[in-house]
This record gives structure tokens, C-alpha cells and sequence, in this order.
């Protein structure tokens, strides 16, 4: 089986955000990165899957500058075959365009199936994965917590978690594209070795340019800023019973919530 996964690299949760003068996004100088988690779990199906059905080739796909050849490095290290690198070349990106260059890197690969994270950590916006789905005319179950390949790899049985305790299970005709989550499966570790062999595996390098065709940015984003900084806590002193009496004078008359 030939099996893609996309992989996007995301600014670290601790990295300390700094946004730019014009509002218009934040700085990227500085900032540590990694691979996006849920990514992580989408490598880790892909890699589960391979090794059921016997044998095959995983191949990643990340879009963005130079460094993100990093994650897809830390990809191959876990055991992933190939890297493909879309190099965004200073573009403009949305996620419409983002899931157009996706999608015209993908369609030449010929993938049987396509494992996502079900949204990125940066932006949280979620919608990639199913804009690409609807440009390659794929059908996609975002997100599934169970993957379960036919016997002829032809089709594949998930089960898809759903409000109330419930849950979906579907049939999907191959190829198609799966989100992932926490609970699908447990990442492994990237050996030593599984290091070492990630530095020669092949990373194909793809221009952005080359890939967008007429598509525009029907997104544009605009007056950033941060949170704005939590109040300090107040202590609440004396007996149990003026506590109590105190406490809700301020819950209904500072903070409004009774």
C-alpha cells in the first residue's frame, strides 16, 4: 500500500508569542517549533498500517519553509519511507490555498489513503484536511478513534466518536483521507538507529509556485493580539461564614455571574 500522511510543523506551546506591528500575524524569529501532535498519531496509523497489510511505502507531506524539514526528518526517523517538501516560497496561505497546493502534490502520488492530525494546534481552524478531500473528490471521516483496512485493500471500517457517549462506524470505499486524534493510537519513540537512517532517506523538494495554479487566499487576517493579561486572584480572609457572604456580593456585583 501506498500511504501519505500530512505533517505540518507548529510553533512550540511554550514558545513566548510576539505579534507583528501590523497586526497581521506574529513573529516567526525566534520561535521553536515541532510537529504538530495530532500529526504525530496520523504517522503512527500510517506506520501500523503498513506494517498490517504487509509491506508498502509511507510518505509525508509538509508545506512551508526550509525549517519544516525538520518534522518531516522526525517523520522518517519513526519509520516513515519519503518526505515531500512544498516550499511555500514567502506565500500567502489560507487554508484554501494551503489545501489546493496539498492537493496537486498529492494527486501524482497515487496514495491508496491519507492520514491527518484532525486540526493544527497554531491556527486550529480544521479545515484543511476536508477542503483537500473535496479538490481530490476523496471521501473523509474526520475525526476516528478506530481503523480497521479490509482484507482486499479496498476499503476500510472506522469508527468515528460522536456527542453522547455514541459513536458512527462507516465503510469507506478506497482511496480517502482520515483524521486522527488522541486515543487512536500510542506514537512511538524514534530509535537510535531510526535517527540515522532518517538523514538519507529522500526528501523530494515541490515549489508552491508550481502548485497553486489560480488559487487565491479567500482568507485574510487582520489585528492580532494577544489576550489580554489575567487579573490577579483575591484572597478572601476571616470566618467561613463572612467568607462565604463576601464571596457572593462579589460574584454578583464584580463579576456579574449570579
Amino acid at each position: 500500500m501506498k500511504i501519505g500522511v500530512l505533517v505540518k510543523q507548529v510553533p512550540d506551546t511554550e514558545t513566548k508569542i510576539r505579534i507583528k506591528p501590523d497586526g497581521s500575524g506574529i513573529e516567526t524569529d525566534g520561535i521553536k517549533y515541532i510537529v504538530n501532535p495530532y500529526d504525530e498519531y496520523a504517522v503512527e496509523e500510517a506506520l501500523k498500517t503498513k506494517e498490517k497489510s504487509g509491506g508498502g511505502e509511507v510518505v509525508l507531506i509538509s508545506l512551508g519553509p526550509t525549517h519544516v524539514v525538520e518534522a518531516l526528518r522526525a517523520g522518517l526517523a519513526m519509520g516513515a519511507d519519503r518526505g515531500v517538501h512544498i516550499d511555500e516560497g514567502g506565500m500567502s496561505l489560507d487554508p484554501y490555498v494551503t489545501a489546493t497546493l496539498l492537493a496537486n502534490a498529492i494527486r501524482p502520488e497515487n496514495f491508496d489513503l491519507i492520514f491527518t492530525g484532525k486540526q493544527a494546534i497554531d491556527d486550529d481552524a480544521a479545515q484543511v484536511p476536508q477542503m483537500i478531500a473535496e479538490l481530490l473528490d476523496w471521501p473523509q471521516v474526520m475525526v476516528i478513534e478506530k481503523f480497521d483496512l479490509s482484507g482486499d485493500k479496498k476499503s476500510a471500517t472506522v469508527h468515528r466518536r460522536i456527542g453522547g457517549g455514541a459513536k458512527e462506524v462507516y465503510e469507506v470505499p478506497l482511496p480517502a483521507l482520515f483524521g486522527c486524534e488522541k486515543g487512536l493510537n500510542t506514537p512511538r519513540y524514534a530509535s537510535l538507529p531510526g535517527i540515522m537512517k532518517a538523514k538519507s532517506k529522500p526528501v523530494n523538494l515541490l515549489k508552491a509556485t508550481d502548485l497553486v495554479g489560480e488559487a487565491k487566499p479567500r482568507i485574510t487576517n487582520k489585528n492580532y493580539r494577544l489576550p489580554p493579561e489575567r487579573k490577579p486572584g483575591r484572597m478572601l480572609k476571616g470566618e467561613p461564614e463572612q467568607m462565604v457572604k463576601e464571596l457572593v456580593k462579589l460574584l454578583r456585583e464584580e463579576a456579574r455571574v449570579i
